[in-house]
C-alpha cells in the first residue's frame, strides 16, 4: 500500500504541474493588447473591429478579417457608462456577450498549485534531513528497530562454540516467559547483560538469537545511532528508546557497540559539553533510576569492556558480564558444521581435523575459511568441496595469498630458502619449540617466505624455556644467512623486531630475569578520550632502563649465540632443506623432519593431520610486513 500510495500521489502531482504549466502558457501566449475605454470606443468609431466581445467587465475587441496583422485589443468597461451599446449599435460591429466563467479547476490548480507545491517540497526536503527519521523535526525519536514476526530468525541452534554464553542467555529468556518461577524464591530480572569478547566472536548473532528464541519484542540499536549533531538529541533518542520499551514490556533491548556512548566521563580535552556524556548519564538513569524499567532488559555488546565507564558496569545496570571467547577445538567442529550445513562436502572432508588445525580462529574466521574453501572448489569447477580445498583455504587466511606472478632472481630465491631453512630447522631440533607444520619460499601476501608451526595442545600460559627457543628460532633466518653467504640482508627485519619486543616483555611484564627480579616495570597510561595503552610511563630510575636494556640485551645475544650453534653443527641438514625448497618451493612437516635426520625424499609426503592447537607460529621473510598478528600474546 505504501509503494502504491507513493505512486499516486506521484502521478497526482505531475498532473498538477502540467495543468498549471498549460494554464500559465495559454494566458501569456496569448498577444493582446490592453487599452482604455476611451481608446477602445476611438477604435469603435473609426470601425477597426470586426467584432466585440463583452465577458463580465472585460471587452475583447477582434479585428478585421482582411487585416492580417491586427491583435485582439482588451479593456475594461466601467458601469458608469450607460452609452456603450448605442455607440456600438451606431458603428454597426457586432456584439458577443457572455457570462463570465466562476469556480473553474483550471483558476483554482493555478492559484494554488504552486503554493501547495512548495509546502510540499519543503515538508519533503525537511522529512529527508531527518536521516530516515518518520516525522519533521523528529531528531529526538529513537532509531530502534523492532523485531517483526516475518522476518528470518536465528535460533540458538545455529549458535556454536559458546555453550556457558548460550546457557547464560537462555536463563534470560526464561525469566522473561516465567517470572514467576524465579520470582516466588525472591529472585528478580537482571536489568542488564553485557556480552564481552574479541571480534567476531559472534556478540551480535547470539543477540539476534535470543530475538529468535524469545517471544518478547526485540528492539536493536547501534551506539552510534545516539550521537548526532544537534545537542541533547542522544539523551532524548535514550528517554524516547526506554518509553518505547515500557510500553511493550516485558522486552529485550539490544545496543551493539556500547562503547560509542558509554566511554570514561571526564576524559574530553579542553572541557565544554560533551554529547556523549550526557547520552552516557541519560543512560545511567534509565538502567537504574527514580524510576525503575521493570521488565525492559538491556543486552550490550562490545569489544572494548576496558573504556567502560565504572558507573555503567557496577551491578543493578549490568548485573551480567558473558565473556563471549574464541572456540575451543569442540567448539569450533560445531561452528564449522554449521557453516557447511548447506555446502555439499566429499568423503574425505574431516571436520575434526580442520577444527584440529585451525585453532585461535573464532567464528567470523571459520566462515571465511568454509566460504574460500567454497569458492576454490567453484573455481575449478567442482561439484563437491573437498580436503584439499579446505586445506588451500587454510593456508590463504593464515599465510596470505600465493603470488606466483611476483618475479624474484634465483639468487633471492635461494637467499629466502636458506632463510626459512634456518627457522624450520630449529623448530625440529629444540626441545620446547612447538612442532613445525609447514615451510614454503612461494611469496604469499606481504612475505616473501614463511614457516609455520602447529603446536601440540592449545596453550594458555607460556612456559620460560618455550619463550627461549621461540627467540631462537626467529634468530635462525639471521643466522643462517649469515653462516652461509657470510653476509646480511634485510629479510630478516620483522624477526628482529618481534625479537626485541618479545625480549622486552620477558623482562619488563612477565619477571623472567634473574637480573630484575619478579618486578614489572613501566605503567600503561590510559587516556581513555585518546584510545588506551597510547603511552607508557617510565615509572623507574635511568640506572634501572639501563639495566632493562642490558638484560634485553643477553636474552637475544644468549639464544642468538645458542641457535648459531646449533645451525653451525647441522649445517648440511640445513643446506639439504634449502635445497628440497628450492626444488619443491613447499615442505610439510614430515618432509622436514627427514631432511634433519638426513634421510632422502623420494616422492612428496603427505602433509600430516594437524593437531590441537592455538593459532598457528609463522616465522617470516617479509618483504615490508609480516602477514599474519603476533601470536605470543600475554598469559
Amino acid at each position: 500500500m505504501n509503494s502504491t500510495m507513493r505512486g499516486f500521489l506521484f502521478w497526482t502531482s505531475m498532473f498538477v504541474l502540467v495543468v498549471v504549466v498549460w494554464q500559465f502558457t495559454a494566458n501569456f501566449g496569448q498577444s493582446n493588447s490592453v487599452i482604455g475605454i476611451t481608446e477602445f470606443m476611438d477604435r469603435v468609431n473609426k470601425q477597426q473591429f470586426g467584432k466585440v466581445e463583452l465577458i463580465g467587465n472585460d471587452l475583447r475587441g477582434y479585428p478585421l478579417s482582411d487585416d492580417p496583422a491586427g491583435k485582439v485589443v482588451q479593456s475594461y468597461l466601467p458601469p458608469e457608462y450607460p452609452d456603450f451599446y448605442g455607440d456600438l449599435k451606431k458603428s454597426n460591429i457586432e456584439l458577443v456577450a457572455r457570462k463570465e466563467a466562476t469556480n473553474s479547476w483550471g483558476q483554482f490548480l493555478f492559484l494554488w498549485a504552486p503554493i501547495l507545491l512548495m509546502i510540499g517540497f519543503w515538508v519533503f526536503m525537511t522529512r529527508q534531513m531527518q536521516s530516515g527519521g518518520n516525522k519533521a523535526l523528529s531528531f529526538g525519536k529513537s532509531r530502534a528497530k523492532l523485531s517483526s514476526s516475518t522476518q528470518k530468525k536465528v535460533t540458538f541452534k545455529e549458535v556454536a562454540g559458546a555453550d556457558e554464553a548460550k546457557e547464560e542467555l537462555q536463563e534470560i529468556i526464561e525469566f522473561l516467559r516465567e517470572p514467576q518461577k524465579f520470582q516466588k524464591l525472591g529472585g528478580r530480572i537482571p536489568k542488564g547483560v553485557l556480552l564481552m569478547g574479541s571480534p567476531g566472536t559472534g556478540k551480535t548473532l547470539m543477540a539476534r538469537a535470543v530475538a529468535g528464541e524469545a517471544n518478547v519484542p526485540f528492539f536493536s540499536i547501534s551506539g552510534s545511532d545516539f550521537v548526532e549533531m544537534f545537542v541533547g538529541v542522544g539523551a532524548s533518542r535514550v528517554r524516547d528508546l526506554f518509553e518505547q520499551g515500557k510500553k511493550n514490556a516485558p522486552c529485550i533491548v539490544f545496543i551493539d557497540e556500547i562503547d560509542a556512548v558509554g566511554r570514561h566521563r571526564g576524559a574530553g580535552l579542553g572541557g565544554g559539553h560533551d554529547e556523549r556524556e550526557q547520552t552516557l548519564n541519560q543512560l545511567l538513569v534509565e538502567m537504574d533510576g527514580f524510576e525503575s524499567n521493570e521488565g525492559v532488559i538491556l543486552i550490550a555488546a562490545t569489544n572494548r569492556p576496558d573504556v567502560l565507564d565504572p558507573a555503567l558496569l557496577r551491578p543493578g545496570r549490568f548485573d551480567r558480564r558473558i565473556v563471549v571467547n574464541r572456540p575451543d577445538v569442540k567448539g569450533r567442529e560445531g561452528i564449522l558444521l554449521v557453516h557447511t550445513k548447506k555446502i555439499p562436502l566429499s568423503d574425505d572432508v574431516d571436520i575434526n581435523v580442520i577444527a584440529r588445525g585451525t585453532a585461535g580462529f573464532c567464528g567470523a574466521d571459520l566462515a571465511n575459511l568454509v566460504n574460500e574453501a567454497a569458492l576454490n572448489a567453484a573455481r575449478y569447477n567442482q561439484k563437491v568441496v573437498r580436503m584439499n580445498d579446505f586445506e588451500h583455504a587454510k593456508d590463504k587466511v593464515m599465510m596470505g595469498s600465493e603470488r606466483r606472478s611476483m618475479m624474484i632472481t634465483e639468487d633471492e630465491k635461494r637467499i629466502t630458502a636458506i632463510h626459512e631453512a634456518g627457522h624450520a630447522l630449529l623448530a625440529v631440533l629444540l626441545p620446547h619449540a612447538d612442532p613445525i607444520h609447514k615451510v614454503t619460499i612461494i611469496p604469499r601476501g606481504m612475505a616473501l617466505g614463511l614457516t609455520m608451526q602447529l603446536p601440540t595442545e592449545e596453550k594458555h600460559n607460556y612456559s620460560r624455556e618455550y619463550l627461549m627457543d621461540q627467540l631462537a628460532i626467529l634468530l635462525g633466518g639471521r643466522i643462517a644467512e649469515e653462516i652461509t653467504n657470510g653476509g646480511l640482508t634485510t629479510g630478516a627485519g620483522n624477526d628482529l623486531e618481534r625479537v626485541t619486543e618479545l625480549a622486552r616483555r620477558m623482562v619488563c611484564e612477565w619477571g623472567m630475569s634473574e637480573e630484575m627480579g619478579p618486578l614489572t616495570f613501566g605503567k600503561r597510561e590510559e587516556q581513555v578520550f585518546l584510545g588506551r595503552d597510547i603511552s607508557k610511563s617510565q615509572d623507574y630510575s635511568q640506572d634501572t632502563a639501563v639495566r632493562i636494556d642490558s638484560e634485553v640485551k643477553r636474552f637475544v645475544l644468549t639464544n642468538y649465540d645458542r641457535a648459531r650453534t646449533v645451525l653451525t653443527e647441522h649445517k648440511a641438514a640445513m643446506l639439504k632443506i634449502a635445497d628440497e625448497l628450492l626444488a619443491r618451493e613447499v615442505l610439510d612437516a614430515d618432509q622436514v623432519q627427514r631432511l634433519a635426520k638426513g634421510l632422502a625424499l623420494d616422492a612428496p609426503a603427505a602433509a600430516p593431520a594437524p593437531s590441537d592447537v592455538p593459532r598457528p607460529e609463522a616465522t617470516d621473510r617479509p618483504a615490508i610486513v609480516p602477514p599474519i598478528p603476533k601470536p605470543i600474546t600475554q598469559a
